[in-house]
């Protein structure tokens, strides 16, 4: 609990609303209380806009949080955390190359480097796309030059083939891989079920992370057409990307079919965990896993510049429990 920043956005919601502090603060511990909703939802969700009904269908970081405690087995997290360990387990569905630096002979590492001349560079542990590199061996004296980089104090690394993405996705921006965030829930039955999907798509940077300058956009997850425009996290709007002028709002995804076959199948490998956030990427060998989260964020899900009928996705939760 921080009480400063807390007190920041009871005074930014005061000054944009002209409502009391005292009663946004109140309000606030409503919302706590009633829907599990901190001060950071109550500000990012603009909950000081909305009825009691139309609060009641977000789910929130306390509703969130519930989800991972009764779905997810935290002895298991370690599975999601290590991309070595992800990439190996789930190696059937990301149908590319890897290596991780340190546990393998320099031999091998260099064979690598030498079969696969540009190359990703990941963080064995690492979150938000943070270290990630686009390593290409021709802006490098030799490979022994970055074999030393790769093992210098403090690196480890997990090296991964280049992913090449489908021509339609990649018009969208080709600096990056963009991939769509799908998350399921596997019920009590052992059934698999699509809650909600988004689309990232990045913006100057490798990576599409929404907390690494990336964008998203939410997507139909029965049809694969994104749903509207996409917002970065300064709340700038795009109806077409600032790079490439691409369309986003309107676009379908190819092949969306087997990217839900994809994730539903994926959801059945670790039984003890079973609420994911799986990024699939639509690549010129079809859709793959990009990663799994086994803390799927709820924050971008529900947007107020996407939520347009004040309408969160705790429903489509429900629905799923139900079932």
């Amino acid at each position: 609990m921080d009480y400063k920043t807390m007190l920041n956005k009871i005074n930014s919601i005061h000054k944009k609303t002209g409502k009391s502090r005292i009663n946004i603060f109140n309000d606030m511990r409503k919302c706590a209380v009633k829907y599990g909703a901190g001060y950071a939802d109550y500000d990012l969700f603009e909950m000081y806009n909305l009825t009691d009904e139309e609060r009641d269908t977000y789910i929130t970081r306390g509703r969130n949080n519930d989800l991972v405690k009764k779905y997810n087995n935290p002895e298991f997290n370690h599975v999601f955390r290590n991309k070595t360990e992800f990439n190996t387990l789930f190696k059937d569905f990301i149908k590319r190359d890897f290596i991780e630096v340190n546990k393998s002979s320099k031999e091998d590492v260099l064979k690598f480097m030498k079969k696969h001349p540009i190359f990703m560079a990941k963080p064995v542990i690492g979150t938000c796309g943070k270290g990630i590199e686009k390593i290409d061996t021709k802006n490098y004296q030799s490979l022994e030059e970055i074999y030393a980089y790769l093992t210098g104090e403090d690196r480890n690394y997990e090296l991964e083939e280049l992913i090449i993405q489908d021509d339609t996705v990649s018009k969208i921006y080709p600096g990056s891989i963009n991939t769509v965030r799908i998350v399921t829930i596997v019920d009590d039955d052992g059934t698999p079920h699509i809650i909600c999907a988004y689309f990232r798509i990045g913006n100057g940077k490798y990576v599409d992370n929404f907390n690494s300058g990336g964008m998203v956009a939410p997507v139909n997850e029965e049809t694969g057409e994104v749903m509207d425009k996409a917002i970065d996290k300064k709340k700038n709007l795009y109806a077409y990307h600032p790079a490439t002028n691409a369309q986003i709002k309107g676009f379908i995804f190819p092949d969306w079919d087997k990217a839900l076959k994809l994730v539903k199948e994926a959801s059945k490998v670790v039984k003890e965990m079973r609420y994911i956030g799986w990024d699939v990427c639509f690549s010129n060998k079809g859709p793959i896993l990009v990663e799994g989260n086994e803390y799927p964020g709820h924050d971008i899900y529900q947007l107020p510049e996407h939520t347009h009928d004040h309408y969160g996705i705790w429903p489509k939760f429900t629905k799923a429990f139900k079932k």
